[in-house]
C-alpha cells in the first residue's frame, strides 16, 4: 500500500470514511458498472459516506443528461436512487475556502473546494487535474480507496 494511505488509515475510526467522488467516478459506476460496481455496495454498507453538494449534484444530472448514455428520465431517477440516499449532503460557503492547489481545470475546483469545506477524509478521483494536486489535495484513486476500505474490514 502507498506510504501516503498510511496517515488515512491511522485517523480512521468507526465512522464511515467520507469521499468527495468526482463525476466521472459515480457516472462509471452507475451507468456501467463493470470494475466499480463494489461501489454501490460500499456506499450502502456506509463503509464510505460520499459527501456532495447542490454544485457537484447538478455536475452529476449534466453529464448522465448526455445523449451518449441514452438514459430515460426514469433510467437517470433509478441511478440517482442507487447514490444519493446513502450521500451526506453539505452546502459550499460563500465565497469558497481558500484551496490549498490551483486546479488547471477551473471545472474540478468545485471537488476540491468541497473536499476542503467539508473536512472530507479523501477525493476519489482518476482525473489527472486532479490526480496531480496530490500532497495539496488528499487525493486517492478507486483503487487505493478499495485498498483503504479493504484495511479497515
Amino acid at each position: 500500500m502507498s506510504p501516503t494511505l498510511l496517515p488515512l488509515l491511522a485517523t480512521r475510526t468507526d465512522r464511515p470514511l467520507r469521499a468527495v467522488f468526482d463525476t466521472n467516478i459515480v457516472v462509471s459506476a452507475l451507468v456501467f458498472g463493470g470494475r466499480l460496481r463494489w461501489l454501490h455496495g460500499a456506499w450502502a454498507t456506509q463503509a464510505v459516506m460520499p459527501v456532495v453538494c447542490r454544485e457537484t449534484v447538478a455536475e452529476l444530472l449534466r453529464v448522465l443528461a448526455y445523449p451518449k448514455f441514452r438514459l430515460t428520465r426514469e433510467d437517470t431517477d433509478i441511478l440517482l436512487a442507487q447514490y444519493l440516499p446513502f450521500c451526506e449532503t453539505t452546502s459550499l460557503p460563500t465565497p469558497w475556502p481558500a484551496l490549498p492547489a490551483v486546479c488547471r481545470d477551473r471545472d474540478d475546483a468545485v471537488f476540491i473546494a468541497l473536499t476542503v469545506s467539508a473536512g472530507a477524509d479523501v477525493l476519489v478521483s482518476g482525473d489527472a487535474d486532479l490526480t496531480v494536486l496530490r500532497g495539496a489535495v488528499p487525493v486517492v484513486s478507486v483503487t487505493e480507496l478499495r485498498e483503504i476500505l479493504d484495511e479497515n474490514v
